[in-house]
Parts: structure tokens; sequence; C-alpha cells
């Protein structure tokens, strides 16, 4: 096929053959028609190439003017994301559609073959700018207090998801010059092969809405999930994965759908209250627990003076008193004033949280003597304090029992004051040969 059969005849297309020939005549080459056509049509791909990178540029200098002008926090984040940058792609591809008209005569197949490649760059370009403004208006939202920590990236993951597919479709269509309908008409008959493609998708796409919705999980919140070794601060959400960093720094991985299929443990609401549980039991041997006289009451008192208001009204009131059950602990056992003085303690640290509930009290009865569980709350949720308080208030319990005459227990794997000697006077039997 000869080149003259593609170029078009038009009045400015002649001009442009006419200058082009003669450029060629001034730089000493030789009249052929063959050599003036392909120099043509390589000038009309330079000028289309340079007129869409001019133009991209352009634009781009002129958006980068505006921004400083202005000084808008948005429009520099614009300028940071490059999403401009992106939307530039845009007219490289438009300015080489509105020049093929000078290089190629309607009707050819080279004519239809670059009009289609244009047409699927310029829908890719658009794919990429549309998405590169959806990830924009997402960051933005994301940015704010009150969705900072949604797990919203998978919902931005799945428009973007969406926006290619269209793109792939579309792109598709004009390659294979069918209608897009036709294309989807087409795809309801694999339906069940994509839904088992992007199975994971289409669930981490609906666990994330559902976790989203019910206000489930926010990034940063520390959660352990039992069916798995997660157990430590989720790092990123996904459409597919949830990133978990445990706290020996290891990374765990799981998709979204398993923990809504599935129960797991969010500290969240322990880390919002600022106050974070204790919950211990010691073991006190059930032979030291004696009644108490009121002297030996007023001498334990006399010790440990915050236990002195409590004796004092719980002497005052035979009866029942609503008011000392913030107190847990009675003046009848060593026990009793031990839980007595315990509460007293712990409500005159400001270490313990005083709204949170607070318990003191005996648990069923073991073989290993009476467990004394204390149940009460930090005014700390940092684990390093949380472990020190902890600690301290145990150290603590086990000082002071000595002067209540309680002994905790301490199992040594040996009987205490009592040896045991095994004689053994039976001959054994010779071996024999």
């Amino acid at each position: 096929m000869m080149l003259s059969e593609i170029i078009p005849s038009h009045r400015l297309a002649r001009m442009l053959m006419r200058g082009v020939r003669t450029v060629l005549d001034y730089l000493g080459f030789d009249h052929d028609p063959t050599l003036d056509q392909v120099v043509y049509v390589a000038v009309i791909v330079v000028m289309a190439v340079a007129l869409g990178w001019l133009t991209r540029v352009a634009v781009l200098w002129g958006a980068r003017k505006f921004v400083s002008l202005r000084k808008s926090a948005m429009a520099e984040n614009m300028l940071k994301q490059k999403v401009l940058l992106h939307c530039s792609h845009i007219l490289p591809p438009l300015a080489m559609l509105a020049l093929i008209p000078l290089a190629l005569r309607y009707g050819t197949e080279l004519r239809s073959f670059c009009v289609s490649a244009l047409q699927i760059y310029l829908v890719i370009t658009i794919a990429i700018a549309v998405n590169a403004i959806v990830g924009f208006v997402w960051r933005i939202y994301d940015a704010r207090q009150n969705t900072r920590n949604l797990p919203l990236k998978g919902i931005l993951n799945t428009m973007q998801g969406i926006v290619w597919l269209v793109a792939v479709i579309i792109a598709v269509s004009i390659a294979l010059d069918k209608s897009p309908v036709v294309l989807l008409t087409g795809l309801g008959a694999f339906a069940a092969a994509l839904m088992l493609v992007f199975k994971d998708s289409i669930l981490g796409f609906v666990a994330g809405i559902q976790l989203a919705q019910n206000n489930m999980l926010h990034v940063g919140d520390w959660i352990v999930v039992p069916s798995t070794p997660a157990n430590g601060v989720v790092l990123d959400m996904s459409l597919t994965t949830v990133k978990v960093q445990n706290f020996d720094n290891t990374i765990v991985t799981l998709p979204p759908y398993t923990l809504v299929s599935s129960s797991f443990q969010n500290w969240r609401g322990m880390k919002d209250s600022g106050a974070r549980r204790i919950m211990r039991s010691i073991l006190v041997e059930t032979n030291s627990v004696v009644p108490v006289t009121p002297e030996s009451t007023a001498a334990i008192a006399a010790k440990l003076p915050i236990l002195k208001t409590f004796v004092e009204k719980a002497a005052a009131t035979p009866v029942f008193d609503p008011g000392l059950a913030v107190v847990n602990g009675t003046v009848d056992t060593n026990l009793g004033l031990l839980r007595a003085y315990l509460c007293e303690y712990i409500l005159s640290r400001p270490e313990f949280d005083h709204t949170e509930q607070l318990l003191v009290r005996t648990l069923s009865p073991t073989s290993c003597g009476i467990p004394l569980e204390i149940y009460c709350f930090t005014s700390t949720t940092a684990w390093t304090a949380y472990e020190a308080i902890q600690s301290a208030l145990f150290e603590h319990i086990a000082a002071v029992a000595p002067l209540f005459g309680l002994k905790l227990f301490n199992y040594t794997g040996t009987l205490d004051n009592e040896r045991i000697e095994v004689v053994d006077d039976v001959p054994k039997p010779e071996v024999q040969s």
C-alpha cells in the first residue's frame, strides 16, 4: 500500500505536504514522493507528541502557579500527591487524536488501528486520573479526626478496582470493535468464575463495610484473635488483608472476613477509658485464718493507721451498714481485716482509678488454701506502668500479711519437720550367669 493512499487530501494536509517538500528541497534531498510522504507522516506524529507534551507542561505550570498564589492547603496536597500530574496524562492522546486527520485518510486500516490504540491509551489515562482523584478524596476524608482510624481503605480499593474494571471493559470493546453491552452480556456466563477469582476481594469488601459501620476496628487498636497468632496493634487494613504487629515485633496478616466470621478481642475500650483492670489472686493458708479480738484489732490498726477509720465505724455499727460496703472487709477475722485494709490501701493510692469497680474477695477454698482475689483498676493503661503498679501491690500484700497473722501459701515440694527413711533389707536375687 502506497503512503499516498492513506495521506488525506484536504487543503491543510496539502499545505503541510508542500512545506515538507520545500524543506527537503532546501536541505538538498532529491525529489522523491515516497520520501516526502514518509517525512510528512513523521512530522505529524512528532507534532502530535510535542503538542501533547507541551500542553501537559503548560497545564502543570499554570496549576503550580495558581497554587503558589492561592496558598491553599488542599491545592498543595494535590500537588504533593501528584493528582494534577496523573490528570495531565490525558492531554497527549487527545492532541494525537486531534492531529490524526492530518496524517491519515479516513477509512484506511492504519488510521483505524492508530485511532483505536490512542483511544485505549486515553481510557487508561482517564482511569489513572480518576483513581488519583478518588485516592486524594479518600486521603482528605481519612485525615479527619473522627474518621482517621476507620477501616476505609478496603472501600477505596474496591472503588479503584471498579474503575479499572470499567476501563478494561471499554478498552476491550474498542479493541474488538464491539459494544460494551455485548461484553457485559458475555461476562454473565462467567459470573461464577469471577466470583471464585474475586472471592477474597468480595468478602473483604463486605467485611470492611461491617467493620466500619459497627465501629468494630480502627487502625492502632490492640486486638487479640484467638484462632490466629495475632495479638498486637493493627497497622493497616486493606481490601484483602489486616496487618497486625505483635508485641514481639512480628507481623501477622489475616483476611478481614476472619474478624467478622469469628470473635476477636479489641482492647480499645480499655485504652479509651484510661483505666486497666487488675484481677489476680493470692493463696492464704486456711489454718492461719483465726478470729480477732478488739485488742488484736486495735494493735493492727495502730500499725496500719489507714485501717483505723474502718475499725471504728465497724465497731460502732454492729449490723450491716451499706456505707461500709465500699470497703469490703470485716472485723471478725484477720483475713477480713486484711480485706478491709487492702480496700483502704487501694482507695488511698493515686495510681489506682477510684471511679471503677473495687473488690477484695475470697474465692472458693482449694487444697492449697483460700484464694484472696483483688479486682481493681489502675489509673494508667501504659503497659510498663501497669505492670509496675500490679507488682508493687502484690509485693505489699506479701509484706503486710504477717502483720495480720496470716500465712501465704508456699509450695515447697517436701514435708516440713519430717524425715522419711527407707530401709531396704530385702536381699536382692543373685544374677544367674
